[in-house]
């Protein structure tokens, strides 16, 4: 972005954090990632992700997790004529429950509460995600 007072605070290209990075490739086999944002791109920031997923998969999120942070989760269907169709299948699992996500769609998962694994069942076209965590890092234990 330009070089004004301000410009730091607005992000255009795809910087992704290291431990990312050495995911990136399986994570390109089901989706396209877009932007990130968290405290190592701009000082301060909270984190989110965006990303398109493009087909069908059993994702990287493929274990429950908590995070210390409350988390919301995002999926958005790509059809302006009807923006609440997903167009896709999303298993989400909170807790030992599963959801069945047909329709877009916002989690809130309270810090501390287990969720996924995500699941790609159907991609009948793209499916906008995103996450955000008020946390400056995406961190999440796999052991709780």
């Amino acid at each position: 972005m330009s070089e004004s007072k301000y410009g730091k605070y607005v992000v255009t290209d795809l910087i992704v954090p290291e431990e990312k990075k050495k995911i990136a490739a399986d994570y390109a086999k089901y989706a396209t990632r877009i932007l990130w944002m968290d405290e190592n791109v701009v000082a301060g920031a909270f984190h989110m992700n965006t990303a398109w997923y493009m087909r069908e998969a059993t994702t990287l999120e493929d274990k429950p997790h908590v995070h210390d942070d409350d988390e919301i989760i995002g999926f958005f269907g790509s059809d302006p004529a009807n923006p609440h169709d997903l167009g896709g299948e999303i298993e989400m699992w909170i807790e030992d429950e599963k959801q069945v996500i047909t329709k877009s769609a916002l989690l809130f998962v309270p810090a501390g509460m287990k969720h996924c694994p995500l699941i790609l069942k159907r991609v009948d076209r793209p499916i906008f995600h995103f996450t955000t965590v008020p946390g400056g890092r995406y961190i999440k234990d796999e052991d709780k």
